[in-house]
């Protein structure tokens, strides 16, 4: 697979980088047999629930996004399905399984965005598309991923 690396210089760029994955993933989503699962890595601080929030302005979310860390999982709803926010970083593999993950994971017009997804790498699907979030210095971040490939 093809590796890529972006530099992001502010949480504004951060949105705009979620908000452009989210309209190539309009394009497609109706295409698809099962889920978009995106696998985010990286540590406090390194973007990912910003990368979010701007993935969810691309799919004309209104609602405020917020980290599900207590709560672990958020769903919204958008014009062709809905989007799953999951924040695994207080929970294990067999845990996902709780919050009905292999439903959710099966219907195609869903998109399910995990933070901390390394921590339950073994019950993600083979095609998950991942993005490792790194922290740079105040404002500057590196994200490195694969090209994103549709089932």
């Amino acid at each position: 697979m093809n590796k890529k690396e972006v530099i992001i210089q502010s949480a504004k760029e951060m949105q705009k980088v979620g908000k452009c994955l989210a309209e190539e993933i309009l394009k497609e989503i109706l295409k698809n047999e099962k889920a978009i699962v995106i696998g985010l890595e990286g540590d406090l601080g390194s973007g990912k629930t910003t990368f979010i929030q701007g993935l969810a302005r691309g799919l004309k979310i209104k609602e405020r996004i917020t980290s599900p860390t207590f709560v672990i999982m958020k769903k919204y709803k958008f014009s062709k399905g809905e989007l799953y926010h999951i924040d695994c970083y207080r929970i294990e593999s067999r845990d996902l399984f709780e919050l009905d993950f292999k439903e959710i994971i099966n219907k195609p017009k869903n998109i399910v965005v995990i933070e901390w997804a390394n921590r339950v790498k073994k019950s993600l699907p083979k095609d998950t598309f991942w993005m490792k979030f790194e922290y740079l210095d105040k404002d500057k971040r590196n994200i490195a991923y694969e090209e994103i490939s549709y089932n």
